[in-house]
């Protein structure tokens, strides 16, 4: 059975036309490292920081496909779980919370989470001020660390003016060895490899690149300054 098959399963269990129902169901197939749970987290969560500004409109579903690659035949799928966010009455910070507890015990899976809202964010190339609220609560409610929202937001908003220690969780008193082992971790950590293990589909394990990309680009700009 195919992760879309799973998700239509948990829509057709839950008893109310909700997607807070539908999140009861994959939760208690325990499908919280599945890949169907995931992208359902990411759909609605996209839906509800669409919703933020207005209603949400096929323009914004194409942005959000570009690079959710799923097949023309799952269309009618994608859209279920988008209009099912639209009409619960809960906001943004109600799924937040919700996914917040799903994968409390994988605070690695709420960061790719995390990340995706990002690229949702900055589909049509600005960084709005309500959406940038919107994910800051996020992380916030994640329970995630400075260093890794920063992480995040360097790598889609630059990371030029960013503190490279801060992108690395990092004091600046730290010693070479310190800062080198943080940085092979953190490149591990955020390896594809990784991702895939964590349930972040194939077609959205890019986002690993990015973020890679930021460490990197700390972690070059520590040793030059140092050296």
């Amino acid at each position: 059975m195919s992760f879309w098959d799973r998700i239509v399963a948990a829509l057709d269990e839950a008893k109310k036309r909700t997607l807070d129902a539908a999140m009861e169901a994959l939760a208690s197939l325990k499908a919280r490292r599945d890949e169907a749970a995931f992208s359902m987290a990411l759909i609605a969560l996209s839906a509800k920081m669409a919703k933020a500004d207005g209603v949400v409109t096929d323009d914004e579903i194409e942005a959000f496909r570009r690079f959710f690659d799923y097949p023309e035949s799952e269309a009618a799928k994608v859209r279920m779980v988008y209009d099912l966010a639209q009409q619960d009455v809960a906001g943004f910070e109600h799924y937040v919370a919700r996914i917040a507890k799903l994968y409390e015990a994988e605070p690695a899976v709420l960061e790719d989470v995390l990340d995706c809202l990002f690229y949702v964010a900055m589909a049509d190339g600005v960084a709005h001020p309500r959406e940038m609220k919107l994910l800051e609560a996020a992380a916030d409610r994640f329970g995630l660390s400075a260093g890794a929202y920063r992480r995040i937001r360097a790598a889609h908003l630059g990371h030029d003016e960013d503190d490279p220690y801060l992108i690395l969780g990092l004091s600046h008193d730290a010693g070479d060895r310190v800062v080198k082992d943080k940085y092979r971790a953190l490149m591990r950590e955020h390896h594809p490899d990784a991702l895939t293990a964590r349930g972040v589909p194939l077609n959205l394990v890019k986002i690993a690149e990015n973020r890679s990309a930021a460490i990197n680009a700390a972690y070059e700009k520590i040793m030059t300054e140092r050296a």
